[in-house]
């Protein structure tokens, strides 16, 4: 049996990881760093990528059996979200924008919606609450300041 989709995977996840580095060496360094410099966790990352990649593509799984094309959509839709998500954070602020993401996340996992509702809320507040709160890292503000 064939087992081209893993050795497509693995073909791409290998280029993914050349054009990390790429563009990871592109980074300007600054004359105050530390040692190891603003390229090194990029260069790991797509190291790591790198011999997955390589080891799909060599070892690949049998064929798999892909989803319905329901399915299929559902996770498109679920991209289509997660896009909107990166581009509303800025503009609507973080809690909103994970409330809204995370609650239909949550509702595609199987979540009623009423539940899924509650869940969204609950987990934009919580990650607040540890990264902004917490630890202080500056997350973006919407029109309401949070």
């Amino acid at each position: 049996m064939q087992r081209i989709s893993d050795r497509i995977f693995g073909l791409t996840c290998i280029a993914l990881a050349a054009l990390m580095a790429w563009r990871a060496d592109l980074i300007q360094e600054s004359f105050i760093q530390d040692p190891l410099g603003p390229k090194a966790f990029p260069y790991v990352i797509a190291a790591v990528i790198a011999l997955a990649g390589v080891a799909v593509t060599l070892r690949p799984d049998v064929e798999p059996h892909w989803p319905a094309i329901g399915r299929i959509a559902e996770i498109a839709a679920a991209i289509v979200v997660l896009v909107a998500y990166a581009q509303f954070l800025p503009v609507a602020g973080f809690v909103a924008a994970t409330a809204v993401a995370a609650a239909y996340l949550s509702w595609r996992l199987g979540a009623p919606p009423i539940q899924a509702v509650i869940a969204g809320i609950a987990i934009a507040v919580g990650i607040y609450i540890v990264f902004h709160l917490a630890l202080g890292l500056t997350l973006a503000r919407g029109p309401w300041g949070f």
